[in-house]
């Protein structure tokens, strides 16, 4: 799928999923690295490996900090946030067989909480709200999709100019609008947080393992606190600058595109 491809299927529907961004023995390893960690049981804790608050997995080891700025997700991001871009959080996503879904929801536009909008009465986006939101990186380690569960939203959501009606959030399974596309593991899912999206019950066999990385443009923040880079594993120059704090984009933050030049 080529970058011009890419780029209208982002715009229209909210989301993209790139498949086989990661080989096999990609997805292995990581998979090796969080079993490693033991970590709880998917029943006591859904989430894992959360930031801001220290490095979050990328302890995990380089594998997963390799993802930071992987080569299938930086034209899409640069599309969408442009040349400077930081990464605002992360967090991990666990599920096993018969666990239930999240609530439908949207972190910007008009169906976030602070919009103020009225269901069923158009609304005008106030000048200094954010309307389209942060862009999340989903890798999916295991097979995802109608079958199975995990990433589900409404396409073109984060268009929306309505709230989201409650007919629709309360009962999913009833709106086709409400879609659960395939993502097998080693694919990657991008969506903008103004799309609504959730968690679907999970169905398969098997674990639901995704890694969550949410970039936003340099000047914005989610909240004051920041990702903290991994100790003892060595990062690129571009990584390094996806930690920084926030800054005027090109100003007082750079780009990611522009390698700087030595001392």
């Amino acid at each position: 799928m080529n970058l011009e491809i890419q780029k209208y299927l982002f715009d229209l529907q909210g989301y993209l999923v790139i498949e086989n961004a990661l080989t096999l023995d990609e997805v292995a390893e990581l998979n090796k690295l969080f079993d490693a960690q033991k970590l709880p049981q998917p029943h006591e804790s859904t989430r894992f490996g959360s930031a801001p608050d220290g490095p979050g997995f990328l302890d995990y080891g380089k594998p997963y900090c390799h993802l930071l700025d992987h080569e299938s997700i930086m034209p899409v991001l640069r599309f969408r946030l442009g040349d400077a871009f930081r990464l605002d959080r992360l967090y991990g996503m666990q599920q096993d067989k018969g666990m239930k879904r999240g609530r439908l929801h949207s972190d910007y536009g008009a169906s976030v909480q602070t919009s103020g909008a009225e269901p069923g009465v158009y609304h005008h986006p106030r000048l200094h709200e954010i309307v389209e939101g942060f862009v999340v990186v989903s890798w999916n380690l295991f097979d995802t999709g109608p079958d199975h569960g995990g990433f589900c939203c409404i396409p073109g959501s984060h268009k929306s100019n309505y709230k989201l009606p409650d007919a629709i959030k309360q009962n999913i399974d009833a709106w086709p609008c409400v879609l659960r596309p395939e993502a097998p593991a080693g694919s990657v899912i991008l969506f903008t947080e103004s799309l609504t999206h959730a968690t679907y019950d999970w169905n398969a066999d098997h674990q639901r393992r995704s890694l969550l990385y949410k970039y936003c443009v340099s000047h914005t923040a989610w909240k004051s606190d920041r990702v903290e880079p991994p100790e003892g594993i060595e990062l690129s120059w571009r990584q390094k600058i996806l930690f920084g704090p926030p800054g005027d984009p090109l100003r007082h933050f750079p780009s990611l595109f522009e390698k700087p030049k030595e001392d």
